[in-house]
């Protein structure tokens, strides 16, 4: 068992613990960085699977997502806009086959103008909404003791309209039911990507991607910290110097921090931080550290045993988080089929099993690739089937919007996170009904010496690599913050 002195030890070696990693160290503070994986890059992996090089995890960057284009930029790596020509594809709720331009779905006049009137309104929600505190706006409770499926409902009685309206929070997003998350979840997402139009706007969300793959950006940083990240190295025990498990957790301020007492509302005063110590014991490396940060998603919490535990407003909120289930399907076809078609390969149909197609083809490869989208209840049925009846499916409904040619790839493999160990589920956690507004306000409170980074607890970005980022860098200028008032 090696054993390291550090001033932060960071779990996890996605985009968010590196990015943070990267900036303490520019900082000035020694890092360690443990990860479970064999490799870095979290929920973001470049892999080839029989000689095609395919985007398991996350992969796209949307013009907004600023922190990542200029990460992007500075370590070097160039990037290329997704194939968008031709007519895109809709399946409508009684099975027509359109093709269309544009960004409005091909659908009858009355469901189009239902359509914009939702948008609408969700883009004036979305306006009023920090994405940072949406717990704030005043109508967070309201917003978040109702489904997103049934506030739709509440607002229109055009059934296709809200249905492709959930399609691209619930399938799209959060990949979860649009009965298992809140209104008010569904206009954080929004309001996160700057509004609900362009979460709608397939060409701005996914508009480029990193040539090469996005993991390199987490290679990358790797690199810029050699001898300081540790694979292979779960973090079984984080040993701090809480007060008991009674305790509500606060945070570290300046040289000396609180702790309020969660039975009584009193007040306990912690040694000042400088002299606090946190022990993170993993598989072959034990880190003693003044400071640390967990950058993994809150479902993954659990797997570590905190000595003392976490205190109770932690254990309720976590309970209350949990990712949703996608298949990402890769198929990869000798040509890009499609485009002989004038087809642009961009498919939607909110009743079938693949909700959404695009082209995927990596940049200069003359082959053709599709990446399509299975979700939440949908998933669960796929899963039930074998997997050659589970592909027999899938390329079906991908079929029914481009052709046959898509029954037969040369390279079919699908992604599915859920099953990862360190990752169980896709794409970031969100809230169940009421937990948003109920515990959103606590989740970035560090709990002594612990901070918490991660893309499924950022404002702008959430859930997606720009956000983990973002996270990353904020966390590291808190500890840098605090660690210059010690």
């Amino acid at each position: 068992m090696q054993t390291l002195e550090r001033d932060v030890v960071i779990i996890g070696a996605g985009p968010s613990g590196l990015s943070a990693a990267r900036a303490l160290k520019a900082g000035g503070l020694s890092v360690a960085v443990l990860e479970a994986r064999d490799r870095v890059g979290g929920r973001t992996w470049t892999d080839t699977i029989d000689g095609a090089m395919l985007e398991i995890g996350g992969q796209w960057i949307s013009p907004d997502q600023t922190a990542l284009s200029a990460l992007v930029e500075e370590l070097g790596l160039g990037t290329f806009e997704r194939y968008r020509e031709g007519e895109s594809v809709y399946i409508s709720a009684d099975g027509t086959r359109r093709t269309y331009t544009g960004d409005m779905f091909p659908v009858g006049e009355q469901t189009e103008k239902e359509m914009l009137r939702l948008i609408e309104i969700l883009d004036a929600l979305a306006a009023e909404t920090d994405p940072a505190a949406p717990w704030n706006h005043p109508r967070a409770r309201e917003l978040d003791t109702v489904s997103f499926h049934h506030w739709l409902r509440a607002q229109s009685a055009d059934e296709e309209a809200c249905n492709n309206i959930g399609l691209f929070v619930a399938g799209g997003m959060l990949t979860k039911p649009a009965h298992a998350f809140s209104a008010l979840q569904a206009v954080l997402m929004a309001a996160s990507a700057g509004s609900f139009s362009n979460l709608v706007d397939e060409d701005f969300i996914l508009d480029r991607r990193v040539a090469g793959g996005m993991q390199q950006v987490s290679e990358r940083m790797a690199e810029d910290l050699a001898g300081d990240v540790f694979l292979s190295n779960p973090v079984r025990f984080l040993r701090w110097p809480g007060e008991s498990s009674g305790t509500a957790g606060g945070a570290h301020e300046g040289g000396t921090g609180t702790m309020q007492d969660g039975e009584t509302g009193t007040t306990a005063i912690t040694d000042p931080i400088r002299t606090t110590a946190v022990t993170a014991v993993a598989e072959s490396v034990t880190v003693h550290a003044r400071y640390a940060v967990m950058a993994v998603p809150p479902n993954l919490y659990s797997r570590v045993s905190f000595e003392p535990p976490l205190p109770r407003r932690q254990h309720q909120m976590h309970q209350h988080q949990s990712l949703g289930l996608v298949i990402k399907v890769h198929a990869v076809y000798r040509t890009p089929f499609w485009r002989d078609k004038g087809l642009s390969g961009t498919c939607f149909g909110a009743g079938e099993l693949v909700q959404e197609v695009y082209d995927n083809t990596n940049h200069q490869d003359p082959r053709g690739t599709l990446v399509g989208f299975v979700s939440d209840e949908k998933a669960d049925r796929m899963f039930e089937l074998s997997a050659q009846d589970r592909r027999r499916a899938i390329l079906s409904s991908i079929a029914a919007f481009l052709g046959e040619e898509a029954l037969e790839p040369e390279v079919y493999y699908e992604s599915d996170w859920g099953s990862e160990e360190w990752t169980r589920g896709a794409y970031a956690a969100s809230y169940d009904l009421g937990g948003l507004h109920r515990y959103g306000k606590d989740q970035l409170t560090p709990v002594g010496p612990i901070y918490w980074s991660c893309s499924d607890l950022a404002a702008e970005g959430y859930q997606h690599v720009d956000g983990a980022v973002r996270m990353g860098q904020g966390t590291a200028h808190k500890i840098l913050a605090v660690d210059g008032q010690g």
